[in-house]
């Protein structure tokens, strides 16, 4: 029996359901990803005995992440499945969890449309979120749809939540991407220096692509490679469609490239966006104190604005890291779930 498997004994159990979707938006994309995407639902427990609708949260993973990863089985602790069925049956409201794909060939999509990956904001946006409440028993409405995430799957919860608050009205955001002067620029002139032994950008990607295990300063180089793709894409670079924020030659920071990404920063963006959150019924936005990649600074900037211009928010922090910190969905996912049920 497996840890999981032993926290579900006498638990009303949900189901999830493995769907296949193909979309429209992403075919054709200029990285040339499928545009057949494997989404899992999770039905919450009592599902198929009743007529009941029921609130809907989108799950979205980080870098190098898809849906499907959410239902994996971790040593000591529950997959997403069932740890909203072990929070159901604690007393926490009952919602459709939906798990979207959003993985490129470089690792993630911030979950934002770019020249350089594809539409995948709109993907959400004006293919899943319709299909979803088409095809099972949602409370219609941005009243009742919430969307979290961590990391990247942060970053695009927050940002999704400010730019459309008419799709989604309660965010979580776990040790997402923000303030990017600490959390990406430190990493500017790693990835310089892996891609000059490279022989280049281009290379760099043949390289990755052909390697049987990616080294941890691979990794490093690919993530700002792919935060390039995603916040400064020019569909007239050649041969990879996007500007890298420094110069490839000496590492020189391109500052008129890195203001495309600022531009994209979640404590920049707030500003512009400040009453949809205003309007939200839960923002929510968490930390570890250790994080690798100074997110808790980020995340300390963000709740400081949403203080002084008075937006209701809950804002934690907790002594741990980046990684491994799904325990924090035991937080978020009653939070947002209570927020969208009925009547709330």
């Amino acid at each position: 029996m497996t840890d999981s498997d032993a926290r579900r004994v006498n638990l009303p159990r949900g189901k999830v359901v493995v769907e296949e979707f193909d979309s429209p938006l992403l075919a054709g994309n200029p990285a040339g990803d499928p545009s057949r995407r494997t989404v899992p639902i999770y039905l919450p427990p009592g599902y198929g005995e009743s007529q009941r609708r029921y609130p809907v949260i989108f799950c979205l993973t980080g870098f190098t992440g898809r849906g499907a990863m959410l239902l994996n089985e971790q040593p000591w602790q529950p997959n997403l499945p069932v740890r909203m069925d072990r929070l159901i049956a604690g007393g926490a409201e009952p919602a459709i969890l939906v798990m979207p794909d959003c993985f490129t060939r470089y690792g993630g999509s911030q979950y934002l449309d770019s020249a350089a990956t594809g539409p995948y904001a709109r993907h959400l946006i004006e293919e899943l979120v319709p299909w979803v409440e088409r095809s099972f028993r949602t409370l219609p409405g941005a009243a009742h749809r919430g969307v979290m995430g961590k990391s990247s799957g942060g970053y695009g919860a927050i940002v999704l939540g400010m730019k459309h608050p008419e799709v989604f009205s309660a965010v979580a955001c776990h040790s997402g991407d923000m303030y990017f002067e600490y959390c990406y620029l430190p990493d500017f002139p790693k990835c310089a220096t892996v891609l000059g032994k490279c022989g280049g950008l281009a290379e760099f990607i043949r390289l990755f692509d052909a390697a049987p295990k990616k080294s941890r300063d691979m990794m490093t180089a690919l993530n700002i490679v792919a935060m390039s793709a995603c916040y400064s894409p020019n569909a007239k670079q050649t041969p990879l469609p996007f500007d890298l924020p420094f110069d490839e030659g000496t590492g020189r920071l391109q500052q008129e490239v890195f203001d495309r990404w600022l531009e994209l920063d979640p404590v920049r963006m707030m500003e512009i966006h400040a009453e949809a959150l205003r309007g939200m019924k839960a923002v929510f936005l968490d930390c570890g104190t250790k994080d690798e990649w100074n997110l808790h600074l980020g995340a300390r900037i963000f709740a400081r604005r949403l203080r002084e211009l008075g937006i209701a928010h809950r804002h934690e922090e907790f002594d741990d890291g980046h990684m491994d910190v799904t325990f924090r969905y035991d937080v978020s996912l009653p939070l947002l779930a209570k927020a969208l049920a009925p009547g709330s």
